[in-house]
């Protein structure tokens, strides 16, 4: 799935279709950049409706926080 681009004057990259095709990515879709070294983690945002019931069950005691780790 390796393919190439490039960056534009105007700071903008097109995303070969071979890989629109292979996500299923769309038009207007909306993306997350999350840096990852000396490169970026491209992410599709996802739908409200896709987050449904992603945390049912969770309790809010006893987690685990930042504080308690090595």
């Amino acid at each position: 799935m390796a393919s190439t681009a490039t960056l534009s004057s105007k700071y903008q990259i097109s995303v070969p279709k071979i890989i629109r095709d292979e996500l299923h990515w769309e038009a207007g879709q909306e993306f997350v950049f999350i840096p990852k070294g000396k490169g970026v983690l491209l992410m599709p945002l996802p739908e409200l409706e896709q987050l449904a019931g992603m945390v049912s069950g969770a309790r809010a005691e006893d987690y685990r926080d930042r504080e308690d780790r090595f």
